[in-house]
Order: C-alpha cells, then sequence, then structure tokens
C-alpha cells in the first residue's frame, strides 16, 4: 500500500517530535537552561532550512504576500515558545500543559469556518478522540503548596492562540508559496528572537557549557528544526484539520513510550487513557 505525502511528512513529524520531547529534558537537567534551549533551537534552524532552499535552487520568494505570511507563521510559533517560558515560570504546569497542547482546536475551527475544509465521518471520529487526549496526554500532578497569581492563564492562553493561527496560516501560504519559503522564514523569525530569549535567560545561576549543555541540545534540537520542517510539507499535501490533531496526538505518545523504556517512569493513569486515546485517534486520521 502506498503512503500518502501528506502522511508520510506527518509521521516523521511526528517520529521527530516524540524523540524531542522524550530528550529534550536532559540539557537543562544538566545545568543548560530552556531559554538557551531556545537559541540552539534557532540555530539549528539554519540547518534544514538550507537544505530546503538547495532543493528549490535557492529560488526563494520575496514578494511582500511571501515574506508577510512567512513572518507572521514564524513568529507566532517562536513567539508563542516564549510565552511558554514565562508561562511556566508564572503558573501551573499541571494546567499551563493541557491549554496549550488544545491549540489544534484554534486551527481545526479556522480551517472549517475560513477555508471550508472538510473531513469524513472516520476522520471526524479521530479528531474528537484526539482533542480529548491531547490534554490527557499533557496531564502532570498538582504541586502541593503553591499559589499562582492569573498571569500565567492570560500567558497560556495566548500561547494556545498562537500555535494554533500559526498552524492554520502554514496552510493558508502553503496555498500561495512554496513550503521551502515558508520554512526559510520561520528559520528568520527564530533567529530574530533570539535577542528575547537572552534578555529571559538568568545568566548569575550556573550554566553548563559544557557537551551536556550547548552541545547536546543542539543534537536534540536538531530533532524538532526537522519536525518543523516536514509539517509545514504535511500542511501542503493534507487538511489543517487532520494534520494538526495527528501530530499533536502522536508526538506525546511516542515521547511517553521512549521515557518508559529509558527512564522507567511509569505515566499516570490519566496519561495511559490519553495514550489509548490517541492512538485510536491516529488509527481513525490516518485515512
Amino acid at each position: 500500500m502506498k503512503i500518502k505525502p501528506w502522511l508520510a511528512f506527518a509521521l516523521i513529524t511526528t517520529i521527530s517530535w516524540g524523540v524531542w520531547g522524550a530528550f529534550i529534558e536532559i540539557p537543562e537537567k544538566n545545568g543548560f537552561p530552556a531559554t538557551l534551549g531556545y537559541v540552539v533551537w534557532a540555530l539549528t534552524m539554519i540547518i534544514p532550512a538550507v537544505i530546503a532552499l538547495n532543493r528549490i535552487q535557492w529560488k526563494l520568494e520575496t514578494n511582500k504576500k511571501a515574506i508577510f505570511h512567512g513572518l507572521l507563521i514564524g513568529i507566532s510559533g517562536s513567539a508563542g515558545q516564549l510565552i511558554l517560558f514565562q508561562a511556566l515560570r508564572t503558573g501551573p504546569a499541571y494546567l499551563v500543559f493541557p491549554i496549550v497542547s488544545l491549540s489544534p482546536l484554534v486551527t481545526i475551527l479556522l480551517s472549517i469556518l475560513i477555508l471550508k475544509e472538510k473531513a469524513s465521518v472516520r476522520s471526524w471520529i479521530g479528531i474528537v478522540i484526539a482533542l480529548i487526549a491531547i490534554p490527557l496526554l499533557s496531564y502532570q500532578p498538582a504541586a502541593n503548596g503553591q499559589k499562582f497569581g492569573f498571569l500565567w492563564l492570560f500567558l497560556a492562553l495566548a500561547v494556545f492562540l498562537l500555535w494554533g493561527i500559526q498552524a492554520y496560516c502554514m496552510k493558508v501560504a502553503n496555498n500561495h508559496m512554496l513550503a521551502e519559503s515558508i520554512f526559510f522564514y520561520m528559520m528568520i523569525s527564530g533567529l530574530a528572537l533570539i535577542p528575547v530569549a537572552l534578555l529571559m535567560t538568568e545568566f548569575g545561576q550556573p550554566i553548563n557549557w559544557s557537551f551536556k549543555g550547548p552541545y547536546l541540545a543542539a543534537g536534540i534540537q536538531l530533532l524538532n528544526a526537522i519536525g518543523a520542517l516536514f509539517i509545514v510539507y504535511a500542511f501542503r499535501y493534507g487538511r489543517a484539520i487532520i494534520v494538526s490533531p495527528l501530530t499533536n496526538a502522536g508526538a506525546p505518545v511516542i515521547t511517553i513510550i521512549l521515557s518508559l523504556i529509558m527512564y522507567g517512569v511509569f505515566p499516570h493513569s490519566i496519561i495511559l487513557v490519553g495514550m489509548v486515546l490517541a492512538v485510536a485517534a491516529i488509527f481513525f486520521l490516518a485515512d
């Protein structure tokens, strides 16, 4: 059976992000801050961007429409990541992550209302199951005795909207420009926000500059960058209402399974339910 292009690209993204998710905490636990991890990620984006541009003989689209959409996609994604850092500093991770993880809901609504995308009954079953599974997969137990204000909620909602809009815009942009050009502007946007990440970094704390810090982070973040490139291709050939929930539900399952194998961390029963639902969603969505 020949696999459809959109599904192949979506699965590559899912695997890349799933493996990335299993390893991403290692550099931070080694003493390399997540904000500097962002800087490393932005730099690793250059590698797939060069490969992508070479694929189209460096014929980058530079018209105003292409630049606007490309930068909009890039900034919404990169800014969302930086805002997420602040949300996690000011609020409970067990609430922040479930809110942010539902960003495909924004993508789906916009794609249905504006792009008039349609799906089969089977696909709709998968979409609904995925939207239930995604926040369950993001579950984290509450920490006792912690008190939070309300800033984290607004920040989490901002990320939720930014990432949902980013995926929608990615589909829109693919209708009038090359995927390679989109990714180039995503890379530029990520690099442009490096100063913000540096300002957010607490350089007063000890930072691990050895191999287990930035160099290990580079290898891990390259998986993130590769996944970002292939999801652009997935949106080019597939429907946003299918690609978004599929990748967002599938990647955490791989992360959890790898974490179980590597660290012996058995997931909470809520997460297990989410895993079962995610696998069922993938079955229905991979139509």
